[in-house]
């Protein structure tokens, strides 16, 4: 997340409610965040490329010219700097779950209340994840079933490359938990799990945080077995 500069934010849903909606949360975060409204894809895509200082950006699935996924890998393709984050109807773990594999870093369900969708927002902006905790859990025993045979073998050639404490640190951040709340629930700083998770990403070949917790949902299951 960019910092010094007033953080511009995109919002982009096709009703004006959800988008008003959004737009109070994030100036009750901060007076400072500009916020930018698109009602349509291609509203979107113009003005991101109009506006290259997109700080963040905050998309519904389902809007004109948006084909949920398609439309999710093209933004990750063409624009890979800019956060996303899916404001959804769908609540359901298929959803979600492919979300995270298409590089999003946070996931909040439409049918949030405001103070959910205030913490959320917080956490993405801090430069964190945010996923719906009962929807993860929900994820991560659909994951062991169905796509845990895309990333098992590179699961078992790198996790014995980890330590204990790599390990727990992944298994906590799988479950939904923050940099902070990994922390608190481990008793060390927040600092230290940063550090441990910088070596995670070296040792995993991974580029990015992000990559990183996409990493340890999917591979939950084998993870808690170490």
């Amino acid at each position: 997340m960019p910092l010094g500069d007033p953080m511009k934010i995109l919002i982009a849903d096709d009703h004006w409610v959800v988008r008003e909606s959004l737009k109070q949360v994030t100036k009750s975060l901060s007076k400072d965040y500009r916020t930018v409204e698109a009602a349509s894809f291609q509203d979107a895509l113009s003005i991101l490329h109009k506006e290259p200082d997109i700080g963040l950006m905050l998309v519904d699935l389902i809007m004109p010219g948006f084909n949920e996924f398609e439309g999710l890998r093209l933004l990750r393709t063409e624009y890979p700097e800019i956060p996303i984050v899916v404001i959804s109807v769908h609540d359901d773990p298929d959803h979600v779950l492919t979300a995270i594999g298409h590089g999003v870093i946070g996931y909040i369900p439409k049918s949030a209340d405001a103070e959910l969708i205030k913490r959320s927002l917080s956490r993405v902006i801090s430069g964190d994840v945010s996923f719906p905790r009962d929807i993860i859990e929900k994820s991560l025993n659909i994951a062991s079933q169905t796509v845990q045979h895309q990333t098992g073998d590179r699961a078992d050639k790198y996790l014995d490359s980890l330590t204990a404490r790599e390990l727990q640190i992944l298994q906590t951040i799988s479950g939904g938990a923050s940099v902070s709340k990994t922390a608190e629930l481990l008793s060390i700083s927040a600092q230290t799990v940063r550090i441990h998770l910088g070596n995670v990403k070296k040792k995993l070949a991974l580029s990015s945080k992000e990559e990183i917790v996409h990493f340890a949902i999917r591979n939950a299951e084998a993870i808690g077995g170490k």
